[in-house]
């Protein structure tokens, strides 16, 4: 398993990217990209991402972020097909959007719409108040997503930067494969 950590930094959301898309790269750099990482149900993977972010987020309990994710879960799956699931929640007292990119070794039920288990996952936290940036960024992770080359980009690359890239590209408008 290959685990990418940059050190947290505290960007706005917002740079100089194409119609104040979200900076997806800063936010990746405050969570994190894992590849090859192994689990055993949706509920696991949900506790381990709730304890990655809470590993970088000091004042956000992992327990609470946990709880988001599964309150969210019950809601309706965010598994958004593809392979693909997109969980989040809002978290208060959160000051920046945090995600963690996560490629899995093994494809995982996630009870998504197209019924295909998921094997890319973008969990993202929103401070509880972000509603216009929670949507603005669901929205960007899913059109990149709904993308096949650059869906397929993402699962056959294992090296963090170069998925911190695609991402980026996508979101610059350059990413056009």
């Amino acid at each position: 398993m290959s685990v990418s950590h940059a050190s947290i930094r505290h960007p706005a959301m917002h740079g100089n990217k194409q119609d104040d898309a979200p900076d997806i790269g800063a936010i990746l750099d405050r969570g994190g990209i894992v590849i090859g990482h192994q689990t055993t149900s949706k509920k696991r993977l949900l506790e381990q991402i709730a304890n990655m972010l809470a590993e970088r987020l000091p004042n956000i309990d992992a327990r609470q972020i946990f709880r988001t994710l599964i309150e969210r879960e019950n809601l309706g799956s965010t598994g958004i097909g593809n392979g693909v699931a997109l969980p989040h929640g809002r978290i208060a007292g959160l000051e920046d959007v945090v995600g963690v990119f996560l490629h899995l070794k093994n494809a995982l039920d996630f009870d998504a719409v197209d019924h295909l288990p998921v094997n890319l996952v973008f969990a993202i936290l929103v401070p509880e108040n972000a509603t216009e940036e929670h949507l603005n960024l669901l929205a960007s992770l899913a059109g990149i997503f709904r993308n096949d080359e650059k869906r397929q980009k993402l699962l056959e690359t294992t090296d963090p930067s170069l998925i911190r890239e695609t991402f980026d590209l996508s979101v610059n408008g350059e990413g056009h494969y």
